[in-house]
C-alpha cells in the first residue's frame, strides 16, 4: 500500500542544500537534491506553517535553529502520524550532535542515518521511542561479550601455562646443580660468569606481551596545516598525501639478510635538501665468539659533502668530536690538516679554491677498530641447552651503547632443517620462521634506551651447534662514533650557511660464531 509511504528524511540548510539525507524508497541523488532545492522556494516566508505540498509530494518540516529537519512523504500519507514522525526525527539529531550546526551534522551523519533507520524502515513507521533507539544503535551484543570473557579466559590460562613450563625449566637446572651433573654449557659473552639459576629467573619474571611494532617518526615533520585525503582528489594530490605520510614516517626495510651496502640504501632519503648537503655514514664489521669475547670489531665512517650551487663552494665545516672510544680521523689530501687539527674544522689548503659541485665529495673519515667488549653497540647471548626431546635456547639482546636507536633490526639464528618449526616461548618483539632458508628471524622494530633488553625463548629438535652462526642487521639514524658537522661557514666573512645532513649506521657484518 504505497499511500502511507515517507519517501525520505533529510537534514537541509535553509537554502535547501541536504546535509544528510535518508531515502526510504528507490530515489536518485538528483531527485532527491532537486526535491531538497525546491522546498525553500515553495514556503510563504512569515507564516509559520509545519508542512507545504507540489503536485507530487508533501514536505513536512521543523525548524532547527538555522537548519531544516524535513520529511518528503507522498501527499496521501496521514499528516498527523507524519507530524509525531517528524517530532522523533527532530529529538534523535540533538542526542548525535552537540549544536545544531552544518559541520557537526555533517561529521555524525552516519550515527544519524543509523538512527533514521531504526525510525523507518521501507518507509513505515516503526513503533519506537528514544531509548529504544538509542541501545539499537549502540548493537550491544551478548554474544560478543561472551566471546571476549572466553577469549581472555583462554589468554590467562596460556599465560600461566607458560609460567609453570618455565618454573619446570628452571627447577630442572636447579636438580641438576644440585646432584652435580654437567650443567647444560651456557655461553654468551659479556656473561660468561652468569650462573644457570639467574638466566632461570630472567625466564619466570619476564613474561611479556608481544608488542606492536613501533614506527619511529622520522626528526623532519613537515609544519603547517595538513590537509586529510579528499574523496576524488586528482591523483596530484593523492601524490602529495602519499609523500607526505612517507617523510612522517620511517621506510620500514625488507628483512631479509642483506649486507649492509644494500641497507644502508634502504633509510629513507632527507625530506628538504639544501644547496649544502651533508652525509655521515658509518659502516660496522664485527664478529663476536659465542662464549663471551670480541674477536674483531670495526666501524668505518665518512662524511660526505656535496654543493649544487657556486654560491656556497667556499665554505667550511665546523666539526663536533665527542668520541671517547679512541678511533683514528683522517682528512682528505686537500682539506687543511693543521686547521682541523686546531679547530676541528674542515676547509680546503687553498681558501681561494671552491668545493666541486654536484660531486659527492669525501672530506673526512674515521675508523675504529677494536676487542674491548664495552665498546659493542648490542650484545647477544645464545644459550642453547639439551633437553630430553632436543634443545631449549634462550636468547637475549643488550644495547650497551644506550644513546643509539636502532630500527628494523633483525636476529637471524640458524635452525635445523627437516623438524618442523619451533615451539616459541616467551619473546619480546615479533618472529619469523623461514623454513626455505632454515633461519628463525627475531624481528625488533625498535632498540633503543626504552627498550635496550629483551629475550626470545624456543624449543627444536638439535645440537647446541646448530644455531650458530647468529648475525644481525639494523639500520640507524644516529651515529655510532658521536661525530657532528654543527656548523656551515662561508670562508669569506665567517657568515653561516644553510645546509642538511643524514646520518646513517648500518650493518656489514655482525656475527656471533
Amino acid at each position: 500500500d504505497s499511500k502511507l509511504v515517507l519517501l525520505a528524511a533529510a537534514v537541509c540548510t535553509k537554502a535547501g542544500k541536504a546535509i544528510v539525507s535518508r531515502q526510504f524508497v528507490e530515489m536518485t541523488r538528483t531527485r532527491i537534491e532537486g526535491l531538497l532545492a525546491a522546498f525553500p522556494k515553495l514556503m510563504n516566508t512569515g507564516k509559520q506553517h509545519t508542512f507545504v505540498e507540489t503536485d507530487s509530494v508533501r514536505y513536512v518540516y521543523q525548524p532547527l535553529e538555522k537548519l531544516y529537519m524535513v520529511l518528503i512523504t507522498t501527499k496521501n500519507s496521514n499528516i498527523l502520524e507524519d507530524l509525531e514522525t517528524l517530532r522523533l526525527f527532530s529529538r534523535v539529531i540533538p542526542e548525535y550532535c552537540r549544536v545544531l550546526e552544518e559541520s557537526e551534522i555533517s561529521e555524525h551523519c552516519f550515527d544519524l542515518i543509523f538512527a533514521f533507520d531504526e525510525i523507518v524502515a521501507l518507509g513505515y513507521r516503526e513503533n519506537v521511542n528514544l531509548a529504544q533507539i538509542r541501545t539499537f544503535t549502540e548493537m550491544d551484543s551478548h554474544e560478543e561479550k561472551v566471546f571476549r570473557a572466553v577469549r581472555e579466559t583462554q589468554e590467562r590460562e596460556a599465560k600461566a601455562e607458560m609460567r609453570r613450563k618455565a618454573k619446570e625449566l628452571q627447577q630442572a637446572r636447579r636438580d641438576a646443580e644440585r646432584s652435580g651433573k654437567k650443567v647444560p654449557a651456557f655461553g654468551g659473552f659479556g656473561s660468561a660468569g652468569m650462573t644457570s639459576v639467574s638466566s632461570g629467573s630472567i625466564i619466570t619474571d619476564t613474561i611479556v606481551e608481544p608488542e606492536k611494532p613501533k614506527i619511529t617518526p622520522a626528526p623532519v615533520r613537515p609544519s603547517g596545516p595538513s590537509k586529510a585525503l579528499k574523496l576524488g582528489a586528482k591523483g596530484k594530490e593523492v601524490d602529495n598525501f602519499v609523500d607526505k605520510l612517507k617523510s612522517e614516517g620511517e621506510t620500514i626495510m625488507p628483512t631479509t639478510g642483506k649486507r649492509g651496502s644494500d641497507v644502508s640504501k634502504a633509510l629513507p632519503p632527507p625530506v628538504n635538501v639544501e644547496s649544502v648537503h651533508l652525509r655521515v655514514e658509518e659502516k660496522i664489521s664485527l664478529t663476536c665468539g659465542r662464549d663471551g669475547g670480541l674477536q674483531n670489531m670495526e666501524v668505518l665512517g665518512m662524511v660526505t659533502l656535496r654543493v649544487t650551487d657556486d654560491k656556497n663552494g667556499r665554505i667550511r665545516l665546523v666539526i663536533n668530536n665527542n668520541d671517547n672510544k679512541g678511533l683514528q680521523l683522517q682528512t682528505h689530501p686537500n682539506v687543511d690538516k693543521k686547521l682541523f687539527t686546531a679547530e676541528s674544522v674542515i676547509g680546503l689548503k687553498n681558501p681561494e679554491k671552491s668545493f666541486p659541485l654536484n660531486n659527492d665529495v669525501g672530506v673526512l673519515k674515521w675508523r675504529l677498530q677494536t676487542t674491548d667488549e664495552s665498546l659493542i653497540p648490542l650484545t647477544i647471548n645464545c644459550w642453547p641447552s639439551e633437553s630430553g626431546t632436543g634443545c631449549d635456547v634462550n636468547i637475549e639482546y643488550e644495547l650497551q651503547e644506550e644513546s643509539l636507536e636502532l630500527n628494523d633490526v633483525v636476529i637471524s639464528i640458524p635452525v635445523p632443517s627437516g623438524v618442523g618449526a619451533p615451539v616459541i616461548g616467551d619473546l619480546d618483539g615479533e618472529y619469523k620462521h623461514d623454513s626455505r632458508r632454515n633461519v628463525l628471524e627475531w624481528c625488533l622494530p625498535v632498540i633503543d634506551a626504552n627498550n635496550k633488553t629483551g629475550s626470545l625463548e624456543f624449543s627444536i629438535a638439535g645440537q647446541p651447534n646448530d644455531f650458530f652462526p647468529i648475525s644481525v642487521s639494523f639500520v640507524s639514524k644516529r651515529n655510532y662514533c658521536d661525530i657532528q658537522v654543527t656548523k656551515v661557514t662561508h670562508v669569506d666573512g665567517d657568515s653561516s650557511v644553510r645546509f642538511s645532513s643524514e646520518t646513517s649506521f648500518v650493518v656489514d657484518k655482525y656475527e656471533i660464531l
